[in-house]
């Protein structure tokens, strides 16, 4: 298997457990948020990264990854965005209406692209940008039903928005200057989130849910779903920096939208949720916008690679080449000429 194999099968995988593990806790969230109660989301997601956090030393512990050093200022920075990215996130939808909320994350996409294009240099071709348009054009059919808009709320979700794209793309930044895998990153940057989300969860959580988590009556039933959600939240941590890192950051809000397809769809096969035609109509324009998205990347791709190989090519046979070569001598013979001495001659010859 070629390396280019392995890094797209590793790829694909990174992207079915992202899946899996989201649609996962999204459906076990919604029956510990809607059916038992537990509106501390804040919260819960600090319990998350401390779970993540722990498991990750462990791992570390029995050697399946090793500790690399890193810049302290960029982890703790890093780190501490990413806990205030999911607290406004959180805010935005307790201030907002639901159509509204899923607006904002509509526009995480549009606004990543904005600023990999205007700081980064990055280029997205007008395939790409077309795929994308029909990808939320779908979502937003799928999922909008509202749209009340607030002052507060509309500056939290803008905050909300700004602060998800710059943290994912710092994730995608970060490994790839520093050479680290995701793992590497995770643990070093999980403490600083939990911490920020342990801090403030609490507040956040009694502002919007007007409850108290330390007085909530803890049941086993509850227990055992935050123990699950918990466990599941390693997974979607992990796989949420290993897919950023492999693809990008407009590839894992696309992702994101994907998972929002199946969870309205298993809701209404599991849940019973109440479904339209609407959505069905939404999702199956969002599905041909995913397909389009994934075949013009793929392609793309294959491109670059191609044109790669052909340079690459080109160079070893001029250096093979003994034409090229013999001029390539003679450059260099040239160049060692002192032009000095030229210039002396020629002086001489009209002194002559």
């Amino acid at each position: 298997m070629t390396e280019g194999q392995r890094f797209q099968l590793g790829t694909i995988g990174a992207l079915s457990l992202s899946v899996v593990s989201s649609v996962s806790i999204v459906i076990c969230n919604k029956a510990l948020i809607s059916t038992l109660g537990f509106n501390f989301a804040t919260t819960l997601t600090s319990w998350h990264l401390l779970v993540t956090f722990f498991s990750l030393h462990a791992a570390l512990w029995m050697k399946f990854f090793e500790h690399k050093p890193l810049d302290r200022r960029a982890v703790v920075g890093f780190g501490i965005l990413n806990g205030i990215s999911i607290g406004l996130l959180n805010l935005s939808l307790g201030f907002n209406s639901v159509g509204f909320y899923q607006m904002t994350k509509l526009a995480i996409i549009p606004c990543t692209v904005l600023l990999e294009t205007l700081f980064f240099g990055k280029r997205f071709s007008k395939r790409i940008q077309l795929s994308l348009a029909i990808l939320l054009l779908g979502v937003g059919i799928a999922t909008i039903t509202d749209l009340q808009l607030n002052i507060l709320g509309s500056i939290l979700s803008l905050l909300a928005v700004v602060t998800t794209c710059v943290a994912q793309i710092m994730t995608n930044t970060i490994q790839k200057k520093f050479k680290i895998s995701s793992t590497q990153l995770l643990y070093q940057s999980c403490p600083y989130q939990a911490m920020t989300l342990f801090i403030a969860g609490p507040f956040l959580d009694k502002l919007l849910s007007k409850q108290n988590v330390f007085a909530f009556n803890y049941t086993p039933q509850v227990l055992v779903f935050i123990v699950l959600s918990c466990l599941i939240s390693v997974s979607v941590n992990f796989s949420t920096f290993l897919v950023i890192g492999k693809t990008s950051p407009v590839t894992y809000q696309v992702l994101g939208h994907l998972k929002t397809c199946l969870v309205l769809a298993f809701g209404y096969v599991l849940l019973h949720d109440p479904f339209s035609w609407r959505n069905i109509f939404g999702i199956i324009v969002a599905l041909v916008g995913m397909v389009l998205y994934s075949y013009y990347c793929t392609l793309e791709s294959q491109q670059k690679a191609t044109e790669a190989l052909a340079q690459s090519s080109q160079a070893k046979e001029g250096e093979s080449d003994p034409l090229i070569s013999m001029e390539k001598g003679a450059e260099v013979l040239t160049d060692t000429i002192d032009p000095k001495a030229n210039t002396w001659k020629s002086n001489k010859d009209l002194n002559a």
